[in-house]
């Protein structure tokens, strides 16, 4: 399974571990305070599609065009252990 998430500081190859409070494999599972602890390997560090962020204000001669792209940090899920 690949997500795109938001951006780490790790390159790519790199092996992250996430500590999640949620699991939903085959049914879903909340734990306190952990459910379990989620691998994954780092694909690719990248930036999002530009959007354009236009601000405007009427009757004053005032407009703004500002691009933005989100970075972003693409994961394969290699595996998720589970704490029960």
């Amino acid at each position: 399974m690949t997500i795109s998430i938001e951006k780490l500081e790790a390159k790519e190859g790199d092996t992250v571990e996430f500590e999640t409070l949620l699991v939903n494999d085959k049914e879903l599972k909340i734990g306190t305070p952990l459910v379990g602890k989620v691998t994954a390997k780092v694909l690719e560090q990248g930036r999002g599609k530009k959007i354009s962020v236009i601000k405007y204000k009427p009757k004053a001669r005032y407009r703004r065009n500002v691009g933005h792209r989100q970075p972003f940090t693409k994961v394969q899920i290699e595996k998720i252990i589970q704490h029960i």
